[in-house]
Order: structure tokens, then sequence, then C-alpha cells
């Protein structure tokens, strides 16, 4: 039979046991599951929040896969956040998760209580509704985006997310680690908020590798 005290060990090593139980009463929402949602999905599916929701309405396509590291060649044509909930499920004996098969307008209408919400879209307007909800709801959520070899994380609870303005900008191409990369960083925050530890809220983290293939990160403060 397996246990939390099994499954969990490192992390009760971490930060004890206390701490590990209360994840279990944790509820988030992952807003996309496509290559940040699938990483989050993976990366805080095991983690021993209680209750993870998947929200997307799209398809799995082949050109998807690359990337979107919880997908299998079988799995097109499949819901995303179908998939990966059962991955989850079939990972964590101790999570519960729904597949959320909607857009963030149908979803907004479920008007359910959450401790965070991750953005893992792929568009400032879902962003910009995100924020809107979130705040009307006084929850925080975790904004994260990637293209080519930069990628942005902020934590916003209070500030606005209003700075980013639209444009006809094309969206580049990516690859795996650098989405890994930043959902790595969204689901550590996600960690540490949940747990009662120390973070930096407010404040955009932006990651490139330069020229000469150093990792640079740059932070701003948010205006409020």
């Amino acid at each position: 039979m397996i246990t939390t005290a099994t499954y969990f060990n490192r992390q009760i090593q971490l930060w004890g046991e206390d701490t590990q139980s209360s994840l279990s009463n944790k509820k988030i929402a992952i807003i996309g599951s496509g290559g940040l949602g699938c990483s989050l999905a993976l990366a805080l599916g095991t983690s021993g929040i209680g209750q993870i929701d998947m929200v997307d309405f799209d398809t799995v396509g082949i050109h998807n896969i690359h990337r979107q590291i919880a997908f299998r060649l079988e799995d097109e044509g499949r819901y995303k956040a179908e998939v990966v909930s059962e991955l989850l499920i079939a990972k964590n004996p101790f999570i519960t998760t729904r597949a959320l098969v909607m857009d963030f307008d149908q979803f907004k209408t479920m008007d359910q209580a959450y401790d965070l919400i991750l953005d893992a879209t792929d568009n400032l307007p879902t962003r910009e509704a995100i924020d809107q909800h979130a705040k009307s709801k006084q929850i925080p959520w975790v904004y994260g985006s990637v293209e080519e070899f930069n990628g942005q994380v902020c934590f916003f609870e209070t500030s606005s997310f209003a700075v980013f303005n639209h444009n006809d900008h094309q969206v580049g191409g990516n690859i795996a680690p650098m989405v890994m990369h930043i959902a790595s960083l969204q689901a550590s925050l996600t960690l540490r908020y949940l747990t009662g530890l120390k973070i930096q809220k407010e404040k955009l983290h932006y990651l490139y590798f330069n020229q000469e293939g150093e990792l640079v990160t740059q932070k701003f403060s948010m205006p409020r």
C-alpha cells in the first residue's frame, strides 16, 4: 500500500509533515494544457496539491508534441486537458483532478474558489481576462510566457497586468527545454506560496539566453 509518507518522502524531508499535509487542502487551476500547462502539471501534479483543474478546449496536434511533454503520438486529436488529467491520476494516487474542456469565458461562469490560478495560455487577451477575474475573486495568479530563447514569469496579487500592450507581433518558435524552464519557475513560485515560504510578488522575471549562450535574468517591479 502506498502511503503519503513514502510517496512524498523527499518533500517531507524538505519542509516537514505538517507543511506537506497542508498541501492536500490546496486547490489550483491551470489555464491551458499546452506547453507550459503540460510542464506545470507534471511539476505540480505529484507535489501533494489536493486538487488541480486543467482548463483547455484544444486538442492535441502533431506539431504540439515536441514541446508539450505530456502527449504521445497516439494522443493526436484528443482533448489536451483530458490527457493531462489522466496522466496526473496515473502518477499520483492522492490527487483530485478535473479536465475542464472549455475556454476561459466558460470557466469564469463556474465561479469556483481556488488558492491560486496559473496562466499557461499563449495570448494577451486571455491573460488580461485571467487578471481581471483573479482580482475580482481576490485570488493571486502566476503569469508565464515563453518564446524562442526567452521567457517571463510574474506572481500577480495586486499589481496591474495592463502594462502589457497589444501589438501585431508574430509569435516565434520555441523549444521544449525553454518551455520547461519557465514552467519550472512558475511551479516553484506556486509551491513556495502554497507552503507559506517567502516569494517575490509583483516582480516580473525576464529570462533569456544572450548571443554568448549565457542565461540572463532581469527583474522589474510591476506597477500597482
